[in-house]
């Protein structure tokens, strides 16, 4: 990559990291898409599922095409750096490097229009919503596919911790899937003086917390990856009272879709006996918001030949990750790969979705010439060749 360009990414990147937006409301993140796209002078369609963005570029002389996926999101962390391009929304900050991944996408394009070597069709999805796990399903929902074919898709995440520029390639498993979990526990209040006029929901929530955690150690073959995780419990607003509810909410990652229904199937168990045995009324929730991200092989040794390409270090010896990315809606309908390219080393603060983190400009050039290469190889074969 010139120098010029990766200024200008550089500036891009920066920009995006200054005015970062939440999932859904990324109107400000899509303006700047589709304006550097002009700027470009590559065609794109907006407005699919929501901020969501396609750019084409086509060559005659085959019919062969492809997808590039960038997630445009930001999330609801208060940012604690003070680098001049520190967030300007309060609460709001690019936390996990989507802003990063927008820009390597815009790169990709800029640099596949001024290359003739290539044949075939490129599309450039430029996907909202990836945060809460409904982007990709509501761009497939307006015809993403159908509208722009595609064979396969491909797409990339920072990876903090990585040697930067290292690309990281599974084989299979990538990211587990995801799902938000709630649970209300709803007693009798009362003054905390008289509990035997009551039932108490923080009591039957703390046999909850405990049973819950019951289900990885005792319930699931310890070959299968499981997270069961409680991250939020309320209830309650002052020491002599019981209250009337108490509110569990959590997550649920897991691999094999056979491993999820078992473990919801129990986790419905547990919460039907633990409710009855304390007289409680429960709302539940369990929601599925995501699919296991699994590489095809075919498009995961295209991944490693296309940074081999680009003179890239390639990993294969990375456990798949238990975070999740609705990118696995699209590789439940095209054979594709997600990849990590290191971010460089975390340090203290540096991890993903940390107040602290930072895309590394430093990694633009390898992301470029990863998402070129992996579309110049892409299209000179047939999926699965």
């Amino acid at each position: 990559m010139d120098t010029e360009l990766l200024a200008t990414l550089t500036q891009w990147r920066r920009q995006l990291h200054a005015q970062p937006e939440l999932s859904e409301h990324e109107h400000g993140t899509a303006t700047f898409v589709q304006e550097r796209l002009t700027e470009l002078g590559i065609p794109f369609v907006a407005g699919i599922g929501g901020a969501g963005i396609v750019a084409t570029l086509s060559r005659p002389g085959s019919n062969r095409s492809i997808g590039l996926r960038a997630d445009i999101d930001a999330l609801p962390i208060a940012e604690e750096n003070d680098a001049p391009y520190a967030s300007r929304t309060p609460g709001v900050m690019h936390a996990c490097g989507h802003d990063g991944h927008t820009v390597s996408l815009l790169g990709a394009a800029a640099t596949l229009a001024h290359d003739e070597s290539w044949k075939g069709t490129v599309q450039f999805i430029f996907q909202p919503a990836e945060e809460n796990g409904v982007g990709a399903k509501a761009m497939l929902a307006e015809g993403l596919l159908e509208r722009f074919p595609m064979e396969r898709v491909f797409t990339f995440h920072n990876w903090p911790g990585l040697e930067a520029g290292t690309v990281a390639v599974h084989d299979g498993p990538v990211m587990a899937a995801g799902g938000r979990w709630s649970v209300t526990l709803h007693g009798l209040a009362g003054h905390a003086a008289i509990p035997h006029q009551t039932r108490d929901p923080i009591v039957a929530a703390g046999h909850l917390i405990v049973a819950l955690q019951t289900i990885v150690a005792r319930n699931v073959d310890p070959i299968d990856a499981v997270v069961l995780s409680i991250g939020q419990v309320s209830g309650g607003v002052v020491s002599n009272q019981i209250p009337p509810s108490v509110t569990l909410l959590g997550t649920l990652r897991t691999y094999r879709p056979e491993v999820r229904e078992a473990v919801i199937k129990r986790m419905r168990s547990i919460i039907s006996g633990i409710a009855e045995a304390y007289d409680m009324r429960t709302d539940v929730e369990i929601l599925s918001t995501g699919r296991a991200a699994i590489n095809t092989k075919a498009e995961g040794e295209l991944s490693v030949a296309a940074a081999g390409m680009a003179g890239l270090p390639v990993r294969r010896d990375l456990r798949p990750s238990t975070t999740g990315d609705d990118f696995s809606f699209l590789l439940q309908q095209r054979p594709g790969a997600y990849v990590w390219i290191g971010n460089g080393p975390a340090g203290p603060g540096g991890e993903l979705h940390n107040s602290r983190y930072d895309f590394n400009d430093a990694i633009l050039p390898a992301a470029v010439d990863w998402l070129t290469n992996v579309a110049r190889l892409a299209l000179t074969e047939a999926p699965g060749a």
